[in-house]
């Protein structure tokens, strides 16, 4: 049996968490050199490279995410017990990855850093990709702290809190063929759409739904961002079929025209996830809520000013 150095293991915590070197070393208050030093000592020890380099990160080894999961939460269990301590958001330097829609980022990313001025000023915030492949992988190989998706893409054992359910619809502009029309399943089928994706993937929801049924329809167009994608359908015979709040400016002053998709969708409802090894982690539990909270009242606001 292996002797182990419980400081080594706080410090390979650290890394995890912080999911860097340099980063381990602010939150731990040592030097780089010690902890890089502290690393090559726990390569010996469990004759495994436990991380490698990633562009200019590192990824963990799937030792390292195996070996994590076992030993994160008996270590944060004993640093309670040792020096238990008042949790307070101002007194935590901390650094969060959150896998989410740039047309969240949009809405309350600029709420998210004056609140995290105001009440967590050593709090560090990453945005990272949302692609629909490997999804349901990106917290349980520690890619992201949290994930904001639709429930339905994330993994069956994440840890969850339901959001909201976006409404859906279909967009075109005000002077599109099929603007004074029925939107039925015929004509939606026959028109030219739009799909963003951030993965390029020419496949969502809306096509599984539409396969299930035996029916299938253009894709003409993706973009991988959602700020371009007002100016497309008002300029363009394209349609689309996303969450409302994405025109919800264009809707107020009549350059967009709303209709609902002639399908049944089922389990759109937008979630928070985390993974189980973070469930007693009070920071990213601070953080989670205060997304919640904000997201809902972020979208709330958005539909009064859409329809009054």
């Amino acid at each position: 049996m292996k002797k182990t150095d419980f400081n080594l293991l706080a410090i390979f915590d650290a890394i995890m968490i912080e999911n860097s070197i340099i980063g381990a070393a602010k939150r731990l208050s040592m030097t780089q050199p010690a902890v890089s030093n502290a690393v090559m000592r726990m390569r010996l020890t469990y004759n495994n490279p436990l991380f490698v380099k990633k562009g200019r990160g590192i990824e963990p080894t799937a030792y390292a995410l195996n070996l994590w999961s076992k030993i994160h939460e008996p270590i944060n269990i004993l640093k309670n017990s040792i020096d238990p301590v008042a949790f307070s958001p101002a007194n935590n330097k901390r650094r969060f990855r959150i896998a989410i829609p740039d047309i969240l980022v949009d809405l309350v990313w600029l709420p998210l850093r004056k609140l995290i001025e105001k009440e967590a000023p050593g709090l560090d915030i990453l945005a990272v990709p949302l692609n629909l492949q490997g999804r349901e992988r990106i917290l349980i190989d520690g890619k992201a702290d949290l994930v904001i998706s639709a429930g339905r893409y994330l993994n069956r054992v994440d840890r969850k809190s339901v959001i909201n359910n976006p409404l859906f619809v279909c967009a075109m502009r005000k002077d599109h063929p099929l603007s004074q029309k029925k939107l039925t399943l015929k004509n939606f089928l026959a028109a030219e759409h739009l799909l963003v994706t951030s993965g390029g993937d020419d496949w969502s929801y809306v096509d599984e739904i539409l396969n299930n049924k035996g029916h299938s329809r253009r894709i003409s167009m993706t973009t991988n961002h959602y700020s371009i994608i007002p100016k497309l359908i008002k300029e363009t015979n394209l349609i689309t079929v996303i969450d409302e709040l994405v025109f919800a400016e264009e809707f107020k002053n009549g350059e967009i025209v709303l209709k609902a998709p002639p399908i049944d969708f089922e389990d759109i409802s937008l979630c928070i996830a985390w993974h189980a090894r973070h469930d007693n982690d009070k920071m990213l539990y601070w953080l989670k809520e205060k997304m919640i909270a904000m997201i809902k009242y972020e979208c709330e606001t958005a539909r009064v000013s859409m329809y009054g």
